[in-house]
C-alpha cells in the first residue's frame, strides 16, 4: 500500500487543542504530535479483537494491534473517525464510548515516529468482522490472560502504542463482562 501524501492529519499540543494539519507521512517521518483514534471492541466474555496489520501497511505492518485505528480527518470528530474506520477497517458497526486518551512517542522499525494524542474508544460486539484484506492479514478474539501470556512470551509481535493504549481499556474489558 502507498501512503498518499495528501491525506493530512491534524496537528495537537499537548492538551489535544488543533495547532494546523500536515501531511500525515511527514508527520510521521518528522515526529509531530497529531490526533489519532484507537478502537477495542470486546464481545462480553473478556476477549478483546485484535488485528494483525496486513503486510505492505506503511508502519508495524504484520504486527498484532487493537481492533483498529486511523488518523480523524481535519474537522472530522474523534468518535466520527472511529466509528467510520470501524466499518472500513473491519467491516461492522458497533456502539462505541469513549474511554480515556493516552498521549506517546515511539520511533518504529522503519524510522518513522509515532508521536500521537489518541483518543481510546471501546464497544461490545458478537459477531464475526469481515476486514479490508488491504488492511488486516488476520484476526482473533483473545482472552486477556491469554494476550498477557503471549505478551510476555513475545513482546514483538504488538504495534508501539498497543500496551499503553490496552491499560487505559482494562475497566472497559472487565466492565463488559459483568
Amino acid at each position: 500500500m502507498t501512503l498518499k501524501q495528501e491525506h493530512l492529519v491534524v496537528l495537537v499540543d499537548d492538551n489535544d487543542r488543533e495547532v494546523g494539519t500536515y501531511p500525515k507521512l511527514l508527520a510521521h517521518t518528522e515526529g509531530k504530535l497529531h490526533r489519532a483514534v484507537s478502537v477495542f471492541v470486546f464481545d462480553g466474555k473478556n476477549r478483546l479483537l485484535l488485528q494483525r496489520r496486513a503486510h505492505g501497511k506503511y508502519h508495524s505492518e504484520g504486527l498484532w494491534s487493537n481492533t483498529c485505528c486511523t488518523h480523524p480527518y481535519p474537522a472530522e470528530a474523534p468518535a466520527e473517525a472511529a466509528s467510520r474506520r470501524l466499518r472500513e477497517e473491519m467491516g461492522f458497526e458497533c456502539s462505541l464510548q469513549s474511554v480515556g486518551r493516552i498521549s506517546y512517542r515511539a520511533v518504529l522499525e522503519n524510522g518513522l515516529i509515532e508521536h500521537e494524542y489518541d483518543h481510546l474508544f471501546a464497544g461490545l460486539y458478537a459477531g464475526t468482522p469481515r476486514p479490508d484484506p488491504d488492511e488486516v492479514s488476520d484476526w482473533r478474539w483473545i482472552e486477556i490472560d491469554e494476550l498477557e501470556r503471549h505478551h510476555t512470551e513475545r513482546p514483538g509481535d504488538y504495534t508501539a502504542w498497543f500496551w499503553s493504549a490496552l491499560d487505559r481499556v482494562r475497566d472497559y474489558a472487565a466492565f463488559s463482562s459483568s
